[in-house]
């Protein structure tokens, strides 16, 4: 390392500054100030020769922290981006989007702060795009194999580069109207700025990526044509089956799945609609499930000029700091208050909705929830803890429990996992011949870093299996499936 006792002489760690909450919450942009480059350049020096960087293990990207670490902290940026984009096609989307597991397995993080990787990453990329020296990278030559892909979310997007940089004529399928998936509609503007995207895809139809939007493969094309047409259909269409609540009340007006509520908020946002058909404008909003996904509910509510929102959980309220049965390098499930938490709101933990209660409309104006225990059979509800609470918008965040196997899946024939998952090998490919799953339709709800993961290692099979003499130029890393499985 540079400073190999960087972490003694700044034990600091420093984040950007959030602009404040009064003015952010009047717009969709993101939430984080810029930072100078100087003090970037100091929390790399924190980064540790310690011999064994626990943070690759962390970081299913395989991403070389240290590397770039040290790079950064020596001024010599455009050597960091090029090791950075080594192992991640994307890091600008994991640099503001993943929960950072190789910062909680930081051997600095056992007795000081941890180094603040996910903060060094992004701003490797900002610069680089704003220095020029992120650039199209067409293949020098083509093989004249056809491979679609099914959905641009990170793992498809991933994989679609990867395959197009190998020579391949690559086509991404989205039955969205623009290209991106979650990235697009899921996650919300103040979280991510969607330029950030869009100039990513600008540079994958440079290299050659042919997309296709609004095209439901199963419908508007069909799988026996695509399948004809390519000699390889990779799936990475994602868990988009959510998790419901089947109890009274459900079916009245005012109470949607959060997948229904954030697309329309990040269309306004984007200019495509002026009013959003669900808006929280002036109304109780109640947000069911504490995760990333409820959060964003809740930061969309107070942009939206909520009258309050609440934020309930099953699970009981996490610890503040690492508990012993979390020991490092592991990543613990803490206490963590988002930036749309900092925004207002209430959080109530260890509550179970009962019953959804509406008004002689059928528009819901109360939920009735209940104080519950978790015990070795599931969650007991605590007697006489009964109440209701008001709502004129309910938003079910409570995650997904796998891919949508009607339609395409189940026309295409594939074999599921125990989980409902679509089952493949540790090659990523599945029952059936020539077509490859990646990402959640095959993992499960899992996190960005392992779609892009996982895209990845899915391409680099997909190209060993087309080419001539088996083998592939594309990086092979530590087969995340395989690691999943292990």
């Amino acid at each position: 390392m540079a400073d190999p006792k960087g972490f003694l002489h700044t034990r600091e760690r420093e984040q950007p500054a959030r602009r404040p909450v009064d003015i952010r919450i009047q717009d969709w942009r993101e939430v984080y100030e810029d930072i100078d480059r100087g003090t970037v350049e100091r929390q790399a020096s924190r980064c540790m020769d310690c011999g064994i960087p626990f943070c690759h293990n962390g970081c299913p990207l395989g991403n070389l922290i240290p590397e770039w670490n040290d790079l950064v902290y020596s001024h010599d940026w455009r050597s960091a981006i090029e090791r950075l984009h080594a192992t991640n096609n994307f890091p600008e989307f994991t640099g503001k989007l993943c929960p950072a597991p190789c910062e909680d397995a930081c051997v600095l993080g056992i007795n000081q702060p941890a180094v603040t990787i996910k903060l060094v990453e992004s701003q490797i990329i900002d610069r680089a795009w704003a220095e020029g020296w992120v650039q199209p990278q067409p293949p020098e030559a083509r093989t004249g194999k056809r491979v679609a892909v099914v959905g641009s979310g990170p793992a498809g997007l991933a994989a679609a580069q990867q395959l197009t940089r190998a020579g391949h004529e690559v086509t991404v399928f989205e039955r969205d109207d623009r290209i991106g998936g979650l990235l697009r509609y899921g996650i919300p503007e103040f979280k991510m700025e969607k330029r950030h995207l869009d100039r990513r895809i600008g540079q994958m139809r440079a290299e050659g990526t042919q997309f296709r939007t609004g095209v439901s493969v199963g419908v508007d094309v069909s799988v026996s044509q695509l399948r004809q047409e390519n000699d390889a259909l990779l799936l990475a269409g994602g868990a988009t089956a959510w998790r419901e609540l089947p109890i009274p009340g459900r079916e009245l007006s005012g109470v949607h799945q959060a997948m229904e509520y954030l697309p329309e908020a990040n269309r306004v946002a984007a200019g495509d609609i002026s009013t959003p058909a669900i808006s929280a404008e002036g109304k109780d909003v109640i947000v069911i499930g504490g995760g990333d996904t409820g959060a964003d509910c809740v930061g969309t509510a107070h942009r939206q000029g909520a009258a309050s929102v609440t934020q309930l959980e099953i699970m009981p309220r996490p610890p503040a700091h690492r508990p012993e049965s979390q020991p490092w390098p592991t990543s613990p499930m803490l206490y963590k208050v988002s930036t749309a938490h900092e925004e207002g709101g209430e959080r109530i933990y260890s509550v179970s909705t009962v019953e959804f209660l509406g008004d002689d409309q059928g528009r819901v104006r109360a939920l009735r929830l209940v104080d519950c225990t978790r015990t070795d059979q599931g969650f007991e509800p605590v007697p006489g803890t009964e109440r209701e609470i008001p709502a004129q918008l309910v938003t079910l965040a409570m995650g997904f429990v796998g891919p949508q196997q009607e339609g395409m899946l189940n026309e295409l024939g594939v074999e599921y996992d125990g989980r409902g998952n679509v089952a493949r090998s540790s090659e990523y490919a599945t029952s059936v011949e020539g077509v490859y799953c990646a990402g959640d339709m095959g993992r499960g709800q899992s996190l960005i870093v392992w779609a892009i993961a996982e895209g990845r290692a899915a391409a680099a099979a997909v190209d060993r299996d087309l080419s001539d003499i088996g083998e592939s130029a594309l990086p092979a890393p530590v087969t995340p499936n395989t690691r999943a499985l292990a």
